[in-house]
């Protein structure tokens, strides 16, 4: 099996787009898919569906997706194990689009010597798992249950990223300068691709609890210019986004983005490393961090889970 096809396949997952894996990997476009045709000859099997959206894994993708994730880490081990200390920091930032890799973006702008490999795990418990046994160096998550994690595990509140409104040009709240928190109970606020069990998805599940809030998860995850184009040709559909959110829309899309306030909802990120690391870059990461850390905001003014509430 051809590593390199390996490793174009899970960028196109993560990507959603053959174009953005190529661009990562700094080859063409055609050369990629030559790449994922090899593939899926190798295999026997059609890893992605193409449409005018982009690429969706198939079900075969989609069963084949964690053990390609642990090819790659089985080689870069393999590679780091003859050669100590040259690899680059490995942080894990759930995806690449959230405010987790927009922190270590600014982190990199400072810091331009430090050399970072983004990991996208798929959420705090993967995290954790690959901290304790050395595939990554730190991780931005929500710290869902501090008591049930290893001692080995640090970990410190960076960041409050507070949540917005996002709707289209025909939705009734277009026009509002914003919204108060409880109001929402009377929209379909649309967050698909939440999976049971997940930080996020409990962070939803209490959120509609707290505020009595439908959000929706039902559909597909086909990723983010779809989701976009949902919601700006919407009169109902709404959706929630933090302002670090890397989202550039095409200028087809009349989108608004719209404060939440009385209380503002928003996602506790914290950061993770493994205590006993000694990765040279990862202090100096740590010390960024701590230095623009944001006060949290008080209870009247912000609202979390009460499991994140500190």
């Amino acid at each position: 099996m051809n590593v390199e096809a390996v490793r174009a396949f899970v960028l196109i997952a993560e990507h959603g787009r053959f174009q953005d894996a190529a661009a990562e990997l700094r080859i063409t476009q055609q050369a990629v898919s030559k790449r994922i045709a090899a593939l899926e000859r190798f295999l026997g099997v059609p890893l992605f569906i193409r449409d005018a959206h982009g690429a969706r894994l198939t079900v075969d993708g989609r069963a084949f997706l964690p053990h390609a994730k642990a090819v790659l880490l089985a080689v870069r081990g393999a590679v780091e194990s003859v050669r100590p200390g040259r690899r680059a920091l490995r942080v894990d930032v759930l995806e690449r689009r959230l405010a987790s890799a927009d922190i270590v973006l600014d982190f990199h702008r400072q810091h331009p010597e430090v050399e970072i490999d983004l990991v996208g795990l798929g959420g705090a418990r993967a995290a954790f798992e690959a901290l304790l046994d050395g595939t990554i160096d730190a991780a931005f998550c929500c710290v869902r249950d501090p008591g049930s994690l290893p001692a080995t595990i640090s970990h410190r509140r960076v960041y409050d990223e507070p949540l917005e409104l996002l709707v289209g040009h025909r939705h009734p709240l277009a026009a509002a300068d914003e919204i108060r928190l409880v109001d929402l109970a009377a929209h379909r606020v649309w967050v698909p691709g939440i999976v049971a069990g997940t930080e996020w998805g409990d962070y939803y599940e209490a959120m509609a609890e707290d505020f009595r809030i439908g959000i929706d998860a039902s559909g597909p995850d086909f990723g983010m210019e779809h989701l976009l184009d949902t919601i700006s040709d919407s009169a109902a559909l709404t959706t929630l986004i933090g302002p670090r959110m890397r989202i550039d829309w095409p200028r087809r899309h009349e989108l608004r983005r719209i404060p939440i306030r009385r209380p503002t909802p928003i996602y506790p990120w914290s950061f993770a490393w493994h205590a006993v690391n000694r990765h040279p870059a990862l202090g100096t990461l740590r010390d960024h961090l701590w230095d623009g850390a944001a006060p949290t905001p008080g209870p009247d003014e912000a609202w979390t889970p009460e499991w994140a509430r500190i």
